[in-house]
């Protein structure tokens, strides 16, 4: 049975209109325009070799920006064609200057070595002897050199930009005093404290290109944000055409958004998600229809993997699971298996969100919300991409969001994606980075590196004896290499996990704030399906030695939460507090005392404001962490089997929050454990129901409520921010205040259970308490007349 006939057949079946419904987008025509007048004529001969007569009207844009020197940012759906609106540009300069450089930027080393691949067929077809060749952890010594002196293109990633090729550019003076052209892909991805990071790094390759004399043009590319010209520019620093209007075909497109049918109306459980979404993909794989599976996290990913391939007897090798921890040439494995169609499924995480080839894909199951419209329309672009139907499968779990999703397809098919927000002037992003731009060129007196206080800051670290001011400039001055110790993906070092079953091996890696809910001793960790039980994790070391077990459970870590407010904001970002105060003596690490336009967070919590004190607020906060317990959760049946302590250190972050108080009299009318339920249920539906309006992924905000908040002594809920010092979310949140109180207190009253559930208030209203109606309850005294004003 092929991908239609199984469309038309699950319609013919006639499920319920409340668990499935359908959406279709009809196949779209291209957009064609003719070869630029002036398109070299050995690339437009290139071209036509490979197929291609006439251009997208987005990619002919792009080149006649280029052509006219400005910077330019492409803005069309997955596999439109964007690889060709930075080549064409590129390889025509090339054709008519060799001696031109240009460097490329990809978020993933994968995405670059795929795309090293299509760049040389093009170089070949034309006869241009340029050189192109991808430079990362991968490449080998004996090639660096030789790419440094001879690279014409130079394909890399951030983190190579960051740490290996701006701090020795006195290696590449070739590159620098020739660049011509910086490609920045998948400028989505950039966001929260990677794309502020990224920022800075840009702003340090513009220091360096000007320094040798060149003054590159941006050519980006981005997945349709709401923001995309915002983005590029807040990235790059310079202004940006948008090329918006897509010229590109596309296949027809099925959706089906499936909600798994209720099992206890009176709880509003439903059957499983992962259940339902493994039933959906054997269907999918056994019919071969190349399928690829989304999941939300790791354990997710392995789950899925195991029940599924369990439940396929005989085709359990044709699927296979694809992670962040997955080691290289594991990923490099899976990929080139998928594009020689070797295997018919892939679970995944949203590491193959991106554009890397696996081949032609007929089918995509999102295993819930991915946290943005943006990455829902990657995830389903990721099938479909020949042209011919696809079927997408929105499977809805039961979680807030989820349930608004699967019963308004509207919003994700019909509503403008999100913005995608980052902050440059983070102060732990903005102070490693200057002190790595210190590094590879000294500062003037003069010099300015973004918008914040630079001297100021360049004061503060001669002060440190971490720079030298002498003639006017600041040198650097310490023994030490800053970028070996930045990372900019915003995690610290990983832990790496060792399989001791039989001679040591290393099978993954995981950040040490996952280590404590992941690879405690004694949990379980799933990989590709297979189960082994941690015997010791040295924290010091930072590993984590495991052996291969046959269990019939996996494990789930609780975690311990305790926020103390250290600053409060107003609206635009200005502190209530004291000017700054950069020199904030016996703060470590040393950039922890400083904040560009705000206060430096005192060491002990302040008082309160006063009565004058507004109904919300946002501000920075400390966060403290604690693994405290796992549980032993059966396979298939998810019962509780077990439970034992954990025991490991805890864990600080200092970050923003966002936050608002309930009427203090609410803990007399309701009594404190019903006010305690209703702010737990209040809580979660806002956690679940706030990326809807950032973009950002739901792990990247956490919410707690407290009953009597020491800081404002009144019932408060907090939004959080998991990356250091925030990137902006607490502050959108604070903006939007109304309209996610609006859509928190909506998705809790039109729910179907009768006193609260997963789906509206969270699971602990499964232990029978009224909390449905508490939480609308403290929902209705907190936002007054705005509860009738907005129905």
């Amino acid at each position: 049975m092929n991908l239609d006939q199984m469309v038309e057949q699950t319609l013919r079946q006639g499920v319920h209109p409340a668990e499935l419904i359908h959406r279709h987008l009809p196949p779209r025509p291209a957009i064609w325009r003719e070869f630029p007048s002036d398109l070299h004529p050995a690339l437009a001969s290139a071209l036509e070799s490979r197929g291609i007569s006439r251009l997208y009207s987005h990619q002919e844009a792009a080149f006649s920006a280029a052509r006219s020197g400005q910077h330019f940012v492409v803005v069309t759906p997955t596999a439109s064609g964007k690889t060709l609106c930075y080549n064409l540009p590129v390889l025509q300069r090339l054709l008519v200057d060799p001696e031109a450089r240009a460097l490329y930027l990809y978020p993933t080393k994968a995405l670059a070595q795929d795309q090293q691949a299509e760049l040389r067929g093009l170089l070949q077809a034309s006869g241009s002897p340029a050189l192109c060749s991808t430079y990362d952890g991968d490449t080998p010594a004996d090639r660096r050199s030789a790419i440094r002196q001879a690279g014409h293109l130079v394909l890399t990633n951030p983190d190579m930009l960051h740490a290996a090729i701006l701090p020795h550019h006195a290696r590449w003076v070739r590159l620098f005093e020739n660049l011509r052209f910086i490609v920045i892909d998948e400028v989505h991805s950039y966001r929260g404290v990677f794309g502020s990071h990224l920022a800075n790094v840009l702003r340090r390759l513009d220091r360096i290109a000007a320094f040798y004399g060149s003054s590159p043009l941006y050519a980006c590319t981005s997945a349709t944000i709401l923001n995309p010209r915002q983005l590029a520019e807040e990235l790059a620093g310079h202004s940006m055409a948008l090329i918006d209007q897509n010229g590109a075909p596309s296949g027809s497109r099925h959706f089906f958004f499936y909600n798994p049918p209720i099992i206890d109306a009176a709880a509003g459980l439903r059957r499983s998600q992962l259940g339902e979404s493994v039933s959906w993909a054997r269907r999918l794989v056994t019919n071969d229809v190349p399928t690829i599976i989304f999941a939300k996290g790791r354990l997710q990913v392995e789950l899925i993997l195991t029940y599924l391939q369990r439940s396929l007897g005989s085709k359990a090798n044709n699927v296979r699971g694809y992670r962040g921890g997955y080691l290289p040439n594991e990923r490099r494995d899976i990929e080139a298996a998928l594009r020689a169609g070797r295997i018919t499924a892939v679970v995944s995480t949203n590491a193959l969100e991106l554009g890397v080839d696996i081949g032609s894909l007929d089918a995509a199951v999102l295993v819930g919300y991915p946290g943005s419209i943006a990455s829902t329309w990657q995830q389903a672009g990721r099938a479909g991409r020949r042209l011919g139907s696809s079927l997408t499968i929105f499977v809805a779990g039961n979680d807030p969001l989820e349930q608004f999703l699967v019963r308004h397809p509207s919003y994700l098919l019909d509503q403008s994606p999100e913005a995608a927000l980052i902050n440059p002037e983070n102060i732990y992003v903005l102070m490693n980075q200057l002190k790595c731009a210190a590094f590879e060129l000294p500062f003037r007196d003069e010099d300015t590196f973004g918008p914040g206080p630079t001297q100021q800051m360049l004061a503060f670290l001669a002060e440190e004896g971490i720079l030298r001011r002498a003639g006017g400039r600041y040198h650097w001055m310490v023994d030490h290499f800053p970028a070996n110790d930045v990372s900019l993906r915003g995690t610290e070092e990983n832990v790496v996990i060792v399989d001791r079953t039989g001679p040591p091996r290393v099978i993954g890696e995981v950040d040490l704030w996952s280590a404590m809910l992941t690879v405690y001793e004694e949990a379980i960790y799933l990989h590709e399906g297979t189960a082994y039980q941690v015997e010791h994790l040295d924290y010091s070391e930072k590993k984590a030695f495991v052996r291969e077990v046959d269990a019939d459970y996996y494990t789930d870590a609780d975690l311990a939460v305790d926020l103390r407010v250290l600053d409060v904001l107003n609206g635009s970002g200005a502190a209530q507090g004291p000017p700054p105060d950069i020199a904030a003596a016996g703060r470590e690490p040393v950039l922890a005392g400083l904040r560009v336009g705000g206060s430096t967070p005192s060491v002990e919590t302040p008082s309160p404001p006063d009565a004058a004190l507004p109904g919300r607020a946002w501000g920075e906060v400390l966060i403290t962490a604690r693994a405290t317990v796992f549980k032993k959760i059966r396979f298939e049946t998810h019962e509780n089997v077990g439970w034992g302590k954990i025991h490991l250190p805890e864990r600080s972050l200092q970050t923003t929050a966002y936050w608002f108080c309930f009427p203090a009299e609410l803990e007399q009318t309701m009594g404190r454990e019903a006010l305690g339920t209703a702010l737990v249920g209040v809580a979660h539906a806002l956690g679940s129901l706030a990326p809807l309006f950032v973009l950002c992924d739901p792990r990247d905000l956490h919410a707690l409520a407290q009953v009597r908040a020491p800081f404002t002594a009144a019932p408060t809920i907090f939004l959080w921010e998991t990356t250091p010092a925030g990137v902006g979310l607490a502050e959108k949140l604070y903006t939007t205040h109304d309209e996610l109180l609006v859509t928190a207190r909506d998705r809790i009253a039109h729910c179907s259970c009768a006193a609260g559930c997963p789906a509206c208030v969270g699971a602990h209203a499964a232990v029978g308490s009224n909390a449905r109606a508490q939480a609308l309850q403290a929902l209705h005294a907190v936002m007054g007349g705005l509860a009738h004003a907005n129905r």
